[in-house]
């Protein structure tokens, strides 16, 4: 049996990929509970994926754990070393580009300042659609841990557009990508709607400016 504490979106897309059934805790991260502190004592962070009373954390790292445990289901990470590097590249760019660059669009940011982070999250999303090419997923033909990185932030597309930026507009091979992915059930059964992350988007936002 497999708990986790918390999972992140491109989690349950990975493990509904794989096929792996699992319990779920919903952590506090007001009042972080026993279980998490003893299962990551260094960073008492989530998500936390425990396997045979062992942990595992930080999302990329558990994507990659259950690909190399359950080999049977179709791959996460490319097999090709080379291949699996690039992935990694990739899904490190995405983590360190497009949260950070659509958080600071949507929530944290107004006028000129909101300009200047419209431009540089498009300038980071048509670095990914050139990557993505002519391709039907980033890993070619294969659904893979790049698309399970970025596919999260769909649900943000309507959040970008209320605050002023349209991605199809701008990308609009990313938006046919998203999709693509949005067929897949693992996908679409994973994801938040975009109107309630929306709100809580909204709610951030207010927060911020009241704090300011």
């Amino acid at each position: 049996m497999i708990f986790l504490t918390y999972i992140t979106e491109k989690v349950r897309i990975g493990l509904a990929e794989k096929g792996v059934e699992y319990e779920s805790f919903e952590e506090d991260l007001s009042n972080k509970s026993k279980l998490l502190h003893a299962m990551n004592p260094v960073y008492k962070q989530v998500p936390v994926l425990i396997h045979n009373g062992l942990p595992i954390s930080d999302s990329s790292i558990i994507l990659e754990y259950i690909d190399d445990l359950w080999t049977g289901y179709s791959h996460i990470f490319p097999s090709d070393p080379h291949l699996r590097a690039q992935a990694r590249f990739w899904v490190d760019y995405i983590a360190k580009n497009i949260y950070e660059k659509s958080s600071g669009f949507v929530v944290k940011s107004s006028g000129e300042r909101q300009e200047a982070k419209k431009k540089e999250l498009v300038k980071c999303y048509k670095v990914l659609e050139e990557e993505l090419g002519n391709k039907t997923y980033f890993g070619g033909e294969c659904f893979g841990v790049v698309d399970m990185t970025l596919i999260p932030f769909y649900g943000w597309f309507l959040s970008l557009e209320k605050t002023g930026l349209n991605i199809r507009d701008e990308c609009p091979k990313i938006v046919e990508w998203a999709e693509r992915c949005m067929k897949r059930e693992s996908v679409f059964k994973s994801l938040a709607t975009p109107q309630s992350i929306y709100e809580v988007l909204m709610n951030l936002r207010k927060q911020y400016f009241q704090d300011k």
